[in-house]
Parts: structure tokens; sequence; C-alpha cells
């Protein structure tokens, strides 16, 4: 086994690079080898930082949440190390400690971390964080993690481990009660709960509203301006899910900060922040405005058409069901589709699925394409002077951002 960090970083810059040269990303594989030649390198390296971990997990909106935690905390002054890639494994930590790393060490004072549920167990394990940020659980990937309560029964883990503060969303019952030495909650007010339909009332299940105190409220929605308890900002992030992320990333800082926390400057930093990777990203098609949005599970979707369609834009719909996005694509009929009027296009290896699902809710389909390739070209073509959206689940997303990425560039 290796014990120096210095030697790690060393190996592990090496793999990205003879990784690269083949042909691969060289994301990942960094951390992978890391794990395998020196299981507590993560602890040694972390474990130094002088205002510690934090840990932001659940189902969805970890992506965005943690990228926007982190710009506040850069905003506040913090020197602050995270995992940007997307990988949320302990590899992808692993593999950005790497790449972030100079002789040996991290130049930070903080570590936000975004981790998949099943493997922030792992993490913790080996890491207690200092903080953690449990977002929600939402039917997501069942196939493979069984029942949404496994995926509770991970959060919890979690929070066991967490030696100071747990950050809660007081609107998903299934944590609200989780138990740690010091709980912290973030909600909505009802002026905006109708914009968060769950999967409970897919089935005729009563949401009981928490009546718990909440450091950070979410009070109105009104186009991109957002009013929280603290004050109001405007949001490049488009929709009501992106503005509950926020105010999860808000209370979250506002406990790392205590008496530093600046309301004003934070709200005003928060207003700078532009779409996380693949989440919400706008892409200027020859002058035309293109949207690409996630969508992942039943209440994911069904809140970004509440919030994000416009009935005027053109709309292809692409669904995939590789591992990343779930093997299990039978939420597609738990998805309210009746606002769509008419989709351009629908593709991925799913389309057909996804397809029938719109015709059954009478939306009209102009065009079925499993080629993503094929199909985002055609639909780029269509009708070029209106604007447009694509619904995505994440490896389609990344297949199209790969092209548009290529092609167009990312609208600032």
């Amino acid at each position: 086994m290796v014990k120096s960090p210095l030697l790690v970083s060393f190996i592990g810059r090496a793999v990205s690079c003879i990784s690269r040269l083949k042909g691969g990303h060289g994301s990942a594989l960094p951390g992978l080898v890391a794990e395998r030649i020196a299981p507590n390198f993560l602890y040694d390296v972390l474990s130094k930082l002088p205002r510690g971990v934090v840990v932001i997990s659940g189902t969805n909106g970890k992506t965005t949440t943690t990228k926007m935690t982190v710009e506040l905390l850069r905003a506040a002054g913090l020197k602050v190390f995270t995992n940007p890639s997307g990988s949320n494994f302990t590899r992808g930590v692993a593999s950005s400690a790497i790449a972030e790393m100079r002789r040996g060490k991290l130049d930070a004072d903080i570590a936000v971390v975004e981790l998949d549920e099943a493997h922030a167990v792992h993490f913790v394990n080996k890491i207690a964080p200092k903080y953690a940020l449990l977002l929600n659980v939402l039917r997501d990937q069942l196939d493979r993690f069984g029942e949404i309560d496994t995926t509770a029964g991970f959060l919890r883990k979690i929070a066991e481990k967490t030696t100071d503060t747990v950050i809660l969303n007081r609107e998903d019952p299934r944590i609200t009660d989780i138990a740690a030495r010091k709980t912290v909650f973030f909600g909505y007010s009802p002026n905006v709960s109708t914009l968060f339909p769950n999967d409970d009332e897919l089935y005729g299940l009563k949401n009981v509203k928490s009546k718990r105190s909440a450091s950070v409220i979410l009070q109105e929605i009104a186009g991109d301006a957002i009013t929280f308890n603290i004050g109001t900002t405007k949001l490049k992030l488009r929709g009501a899910h992106n503005a509950f992320n926020a105010a999860g990333a808000l209370a979250l800082t506002k406990e790392i900060l205590g008496k530093e926390f600046d309301a004003k400057k934070m709200l005003k930093a928060l207003s700078e922040i532009q779409p996380a990777f693949g989440r919400g990203e706008s892409f200027d098609i020859n002058g035309v405005p293109l949207e690409l949005i996630l969508v992942k599970n039943p209440s994911g979707f069904r809140i970004v058409l509440g919030s994000q369609y416009k009935p005027k834009t053109l709309t292809m719909i692409a669904i995939n069901d590789q591992y990343a996005d779930g093997r299990d694509m039978s939420w597609l009929w738990d998805v309210d589709l009746a606002m769509l009027k008419r989709v351009e296009v629908v593709s991925g290896v799913r389309a057909y699925d996804m397809a029938l699902r719109l015709n059954h809710q009478n939306v009209e389909v102009n065009n079925v394409d499993t080629n993503l390739s094929e199909a985002l070209t055609h639909f780029l073509n269509e009708n070029p002077d209106q604007p447009k959206q694509i619904f995505a689940t994440y490896t389609a997303m990344l297949h199209m951002r790969k092209i548009l990425k290529k092609e167009y560039g990312r609208v600032k």
C-alpha cells in the first residue's frame, strides 16, 4: 500500500494522462487507482482541512446545490475543494482531489462534496463530515436501491456520522425525522407548494406538511425573482426546483459561516451562479436559444414541466435506460404530460416507450428516432428560428451536451 499522498497524486495524474492519450476522459480512473493502492488516501487529504468536510446527498438536486454552496462559500472568502466533474462516487472525489493537489496537499479551507446516496455511506464511514445537507428521497433508480426506504436509510447513516449539523428538507416526510446531533431545516411556504408535486400524491396518499421551523424558507417565485425569508434575488438557474435547491444551499452556508453569514452578499452571489453541468444549460443555436433540461424521476419531471415548460418552444424528449439513468423506465407512466401540446422529436434507447406514453395522453409526436445524434440533428434543423427545449435522462443529456458544446458552445 502507498502511504504518501504526494506519491498517490503523482501516480493518479500519470494514470489520467495515459487514459486521455488512449481516448478516455480520465475523470474517475485516477480515483479508482488511488482507492486500490492507498485506501486511506481521501482521509489523509481531507482530514487536514481546517473547516472540515461537507457532504451533500439525496435523490434530486445534488449537483446544482453543491455548485451553489461552493460558489456561496467562495464569495464569503473561503477556499473550497469540491468534485465538479459530476462523478459522485468516492472515486470521483478522489480523482478531483488528485487533480487539485499541489505537493501532496489541497490548498483549501473546506471540502464540499456531492455523493451518490449509497456511496456516501462508504465515504462517511471513513471520513466523518462536519456538515451534511440531505435534500430528498424520491422514486429514482429503484432497480439499484430496491425500495425507497432503502434510500432514506442511506441518508440516516450519513446523518449519524455527521459531527456537527445536518440540514434537512422539512417538506420531505421521509427525512424530516432523521436524528442527528444538531438539525436545521429548509423549506417552502404554502404560497409555492403547488409547484412541488411529490411521489405520494401520485397514489392518492396524503402529504402531511411539517410544522417545523426552518432557517431558510422559499416564499415566492415570480419569474426569475425569488423571495426567501432572508431577502429577494434573481436566479439564472430556471425552475422551481432550483429555487428550492437554493434554499438548501443558503441554509447550509448559513450554518457553516455562522456570524460571518451576510444575507445580502450571499443573495448577490446566488444571482450570479450559472446552471450546473447539463442542468438547464442554454445553448445559442445560430442566434436561437436551446435549453437542455435533466429529468430522472416522476416528481422531478413533473416539477420541471410545471415551472420550465414553454408551450411556444419546440420540444424534444430523450430517454435512455443505461445504468446511470436507471434501467426501470416504468416511472414514465407516473408523469402527467397533458400540458405538452406537441413533441417534435422523441429519441433515446426508450424512445418508443416515451412515444407510447405520450400517445396515451393524446400528445402529438411528430418524429420518433432511437438514434440520438440523428434525432438531435433533425430537431435542430426543424423550424430553425423557433426556441427549443430538450428534456433528457442523464446519459442522453451527456450525449447531446457533448455535441451541442462542440458545435455551438454554452450561452454565458
